[in-house]
């Protein structure tokens, strides 16, 4: 039976709103189970079979009930035109498909490439001091300098969250508020402006959460996994000995992303949490964006321009720029190196090699060795 689009939106949402329904548990049922479809329409006594277990998922009158609220979420969706990304689309975070309770199905607002090169989390206290906001801005500001195709990740909350997003927009880089309610409002809503800002900066709202959920403290907690899974590393920007932000650097741990923490002074309160990550090694230390960078190993801007300016000499062939590459990489070569290296014939490569002499791209230096001239 082929369905339409929004009679499968439904089945993905109503599946997707299972309790405890994640990642890998939705891929184990439907290797098992053909379709979401499938998994709504059979009967109690044959899906506890299926799935040999006898649980909440099973009960038939919880699934249909399930459903009927898909299906009015479905409604609000096609209504405000949002976007709603599946874990079986092709655009689906490749990152946070690896996060073991990544959410099967989020909402989101805005359009983003959430697979960009360089995705940075930024998290803190909601009590940001001076020493906090100052270094958002600048660690933003050289971010900007020195890398491109970077995604800024927060949570639209009080303090670091919404420096960081402001800054992010400031300077030009897109970024993504993950929310931990539904879309059919903004908490808190004196960032209602911001998070307009947001979608027309090429940034995103995104959550996992529909627009019938309650908002209530457990679900700020949840959405720190998907501040961790959508990003490469997490920074830690101040906090308190306990809080959120040190629970969203104890997940990017779990999910092997690097976390960073910027260090204060051992008597404010707003540093300790950080200085306490610093002191177990559970974060890198660092002081900027370089620092971040290049513990990253990200190639900067300059280093793009580089490559960019080797690339586009006049005239240069394939097989030229075969040969410059691996000179820029290796310096001095011997030529019986450069041939076995790019797989090529003696004869073609002595040729070539002559004609970029004629170019002063190369020069021959003693013992039959080349290098960039």
């Amino acid at each position: 039976m082929q369905l339409n689009d929004t009679t499968l939106l439904s089945y993905r949402i109503a599946f997707a709103s299972i309790r405890n329904m994640g990642y890998d548990l939705a891929q184990k049922i439907l290797d098992i189970i053909p379709s979401e479809q499938d998994f709504f329409g059979i009967s109690e006594k044959e899906l506890q079979n299926l799935l040999h277990t006898k649980v909440k998922m099973t009960e038939y009158a919880y699934r249909q009930e399930l459903l009927e609220k898909a299906q009015k979420e479905c409604e609000f969706v096609i209504k405000n035109n949002i976007n709603v990304t599946y874990f079986t689309d092709k655009d689906y975070p490749t990152r946070l498909s690896h996060a073991q309770d990544a959410p099967i199905l989020f909402y989101s607002k805005g359009a983003c490439n959430l697979n960009a090169s360089k995705v940075i989390s930024i998290v803190g206290t909601r009590h940001a001091t001076t020493y906090g906001k100052h270094f958002c801005d600048t660690f933003i500001k050289e971010l900007k300098e020195l890398v491109d195709d970077t995604i800024i990740v927060s949570g639209l909350a009080y303090g670091i969250d919404i420096y960081a997003h402001r800054a992010a927009l400031e300077y030009g880089i897109p970024t993504v508020a993950v929310l931990a309610h539904g879309l059919n409002t903004i908490y808190p809503a004196t960032h209602r402006n911001d998070a307009i800002d947001i979608i027309k900066s090429n940034g995103l709202l995104l959550t996992d959460y529909q627009s019938s959920d309650k908002i209530h403290q457990g679900n700020f907690v949840a959405r720190n996994r998907i501040v961790a899974g959508l990003a490469d590393c997490t920074l830690v920007v101040e906090s308190a000995e306990k809080g959120g932000s040190l629970i969203t650097a104890g997940i990017a741990s779990s999910y092997n992303r690097d976390v960073f923490a910027l260090p204060g002074r051992a008597n404010d309160t707003y540093s300790r949490g950080c200085n306490k990550l610093i002191r177990n090694n559970s974060a890198s230390l660092i002081t900027s964006a370089s620092d971040l960078v290049s513990a990253m190993r990200w190639k900067t801007i300059d280093s793009h321009q580089e490559c960019r300016q080797m690339q586009i000499f006049p005239d240069v062939t394939e097989d030229e720029q075969k040969i410059i590459d691996y000179l820029r990489q290796n310096n001095e070569t011997h030529i019986n190196v450069l041939c076995n290296a790019l797989y090529m014939p003696m004869s073609q490569l002595m040729s070539t090699l002559i004609e970029l002499e004629f170019k002063s791209l190369i020069t021959s230096l003693p013992g039959a060795k080349y290098a960039l001239a």
